[in-house]
Protein backbone atom coordinates (compact mmCIF):
# COMPACT_ATOMS: atom_id res chain seq x y z
CA UNK A 1 0.00 0.00 0.00
CA UNK A 2 1.27 3.47 -0.87
CA UNK A 3 2.31 5.69 2.02
CA UNK A 4 0.34 8.95 2.22
CA UNK A 5 2.14 12.28 2.54
CA UNK A 6 -0.18 13.36 5.33
CA UNK A 7 -1.58 11.49 8.29
CA UNK A 8 -5.28 10.84 8.65
CA UNK A 9 -5.48 13.44 11.40
CA UNK A 10 -3.87 16.09 9.18
CA UNK A 11 -6.23 15.31 6.30
CA UNK A 12 -9.20 15.55 8.66
CA UNK A 13 -7.95 18.94 9.85
CA UNK A 14 -7.61 20.14 6.24
CA UNK A 15 -11.19 19.08 5.51
CA UNK A 16 -12.41 20.75 8.70
CA UNK A 17 -10.71 24.02 7.80
CA UNK A 18 -12.05 23.88 4.23
CA UNK A 19 -15.62 23.27 5.37
CA UNK A 20 -15.34 26.00 8.02
CA UNK A 21 -14.06 28.46 5.39
CA UNK A 22 -16.92 27.63 3.00
CA UNK A 23 -19.50 28.01 5.76
CA UNK A 24 -17.91 31.29 6.89
CA UNK A 25 -17.97 32.71 3.36
CA UNK A 26 -21.59 31.65 2.86
CA UNK A 27 -22.61 33.29 6.14
CA UNK A 28 -20.68 36.45 5.24
CA UNK A 29 -22.41 36.58 1.83
CA UNK A 30 -25.76 35.93 3.57
CA UNK A 31 -26.46 32.77 1.58
CA UNK A 32 -28.37 31.11 4.39
CA UNK A 33 -30.76 29.30 2.03
CA UNK A 34 -27.80 27.61 0.35
CA UNK A 35 -26.49 26.59 3.78
CA UNK A 36 -29.80 24.84 4.46
CA UNK A 37 -29.48 22.99 1.17
CA UNK A 38 -25.93 21.88 2.06
CA UNK A 39 -26.85 20.97 5.63
CA UNK A 40 -29.67 18.62 4.66
CA UNK A 41 -27.58 16.06 2.69
CA UNK A 42 -24.76 16.41 5.22
CA UNK A 43 -27.09 15.42 8.06
CA UNK A 44 -28.55 12.57 6.03
CA UNK A 45 -25.03 11.28 5.30
CA UNK A 46 -24.07 11.53 8.98
CA UNK A 47 -27.18 9.66 10.07
CA UNK A 48 -26.57 6.95 7.48
CA UNK A 49 -22.97 6.52 8.65
CA UNK A 50 -24.06 6.24 12.27
CA UNK A 51 -26.98 3.98 11.36
CA UNK A 52 -24.84 1.50 9.43
CA UNK A 53 -21.86 1.61 11.81
CA UNK A 54 -20.97 -1.85 13.10
CA UNK A 55 -20.75 -0.99 16.76
CA UNK A 56 -21.09 -4.58 17.93
CA UNK A 57 -17.56 -5.40 16.84
CA UNK A 58 -15.96 -2.59 18.82
CA UNK A 59 -14.28 -4.31 21.73
CA UNK A 60 -12.31 -3.30 24.75
CA UNK A 61 -9.07 -3.99 22.85
CA UNK A 62 -9.79 -1.11 20.48
CA UNK A 63 -10.81 1.22 23.30
CA UNK A 64 -7.57 0.65 25.23
CA UNK A 65 -5.56 2.06 22.30
CA UNK A 66 -7.19 5.45 22.83
CA UNK A 67 -6.48 5.82 26.53
CA UNK A 68 -3.89 8.29 27.74
CA UNK A 69 -1.00 6.65 29.49
CA UNK A 70 0.41 8.41 32.52
CA UNK A 71 4.16 8.29 32.86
Amino acid sequence: MKQSRFSRRTLALFWLLLVAAVIGVLIYLEQIAFLYVLATPALVALLLIVGFADLERVGRDNIENFTVREE
